[in-house]
């Protein structure tokens, strides 16, 4: 599997493994956790979570997980609540979010999305949560191009590791202009729901002639066209949730995929990004 640098140089897979919705449901749980295991031991190593997620569930169901695995060979993301990102709760937070994940430190902890604690605040709060070694890096999530360029402005803001952002061949406004300035300062985007979430929008990706016509010819699924697509540029980590080992599986054999430029032709074409700024997708 491709690799993706993150700022400091570090490695991680291009392709991780999300648990929002996992956890929650206990008829569920253990082929949620049989999945994670199956995706960590063919190389989806990264796995994302929050504190947002089921409350703490998805934490717990990856701590679960990932307990029989040498700990220095995964790479671990949570997110911190913008409420909880100031000086009187992230500690709090942070250690509650190890304690759920049964581990001593996090690889990368992202703000969740920016709230009204100023980001001075947060970022002076991550850097001493890495003095403390409980977190290795930090990163935002939800940040526009207006909201990086005011990271970058505030002191140690540039040790931003990552921007994790919606994206899918249905949702490509990033492309406009918050992916480019991301790739100029070297700075990772990270994909979240990179198959779509569902309602209309999905319904029009999975119905499309095109994207049906690419999926025969290469003998995949559309979902897999789908998640190959975010992943065909370098600095884009893809993070696609999966709740059975057949569906981990599917997802893996997606990061293989490497289309043809007349492919990615007629991806456009069928679904165009934007020629103008649009605002940021969350949903």
């Amino acid at each position: 599997m491709k690799a993706v640098l993150l700022k400091d140089g570090t490695a991680v897979p291009q392709l991780g493994q999300g648990t929002w919705n996992l956890g929650e449901n206990r008829q569920k749980y253990h082929s949620e956790l049989e999945t994670l295991r199956w995706g960590i031991e063919h190389g989806m190593t990264l796995i994302d979570s929050a504190e947002m997620y089921g409350d703490g569930a998805a934490e717990e169901l990856t701590g679960d997980a990932i307990s029989p695995y040498e700990r220095e060979k995964l790479f671990l993301v949570s997110k911190v609540y913008p409420w909880n990102a100031g000086r009187n709760n992230i500690f709090a937070s942070c250690e509650d979010s190890l304690m759920r994940m049964g581990t001593d430190y996090l690889d990368l902890y992202l703000l969740h999305w920016k709230g009204s604690i100023p980001l001075a605040e947060t970022v002076a709060c991550m850097e001493e949560l890495k003095k403390q070694g409980k977190i290795l890096r930090w990163g935002v999530s939800n940040f526009d191009t207006a909201d990086m360029k005011e990271l970058l402005r505030v002191k140690d803001g540039d040790q931003c590791q990552v921007n994790q952002v919606l994206y899918h061949l249905g949702s490509r406004g990033v492309e406009y202009d918050l992916l480019p300035w991301l790739e100029e300062h070297h700075i990772p985007m990270m994909a979240y729901c990179p198959l779509a979430q569902g309602g209309r929008l999905k319904q029009k990706l999975l119905s499309s002639p095109e994207l049906k016509e690419i999926a025969e010819n290469r003998g995949l699924t559309i979902m897999q066209v789908l998640l190959a697509f975010t992943m065909q540029k370098d600095l884009v980590i893809s993070i696609p949730k999966a709740s059975t080992a057949a569906h981990a599986e599917s997802n893996r054999q997606a990061a293989e995929i490497v289309f043809t430029e007349q492919e990615l032709d007629v991806l456009s074409h069928a679904f165009p990004a934007p020629k103008h700024k649009v605002p940021l997708d969350m949903e």
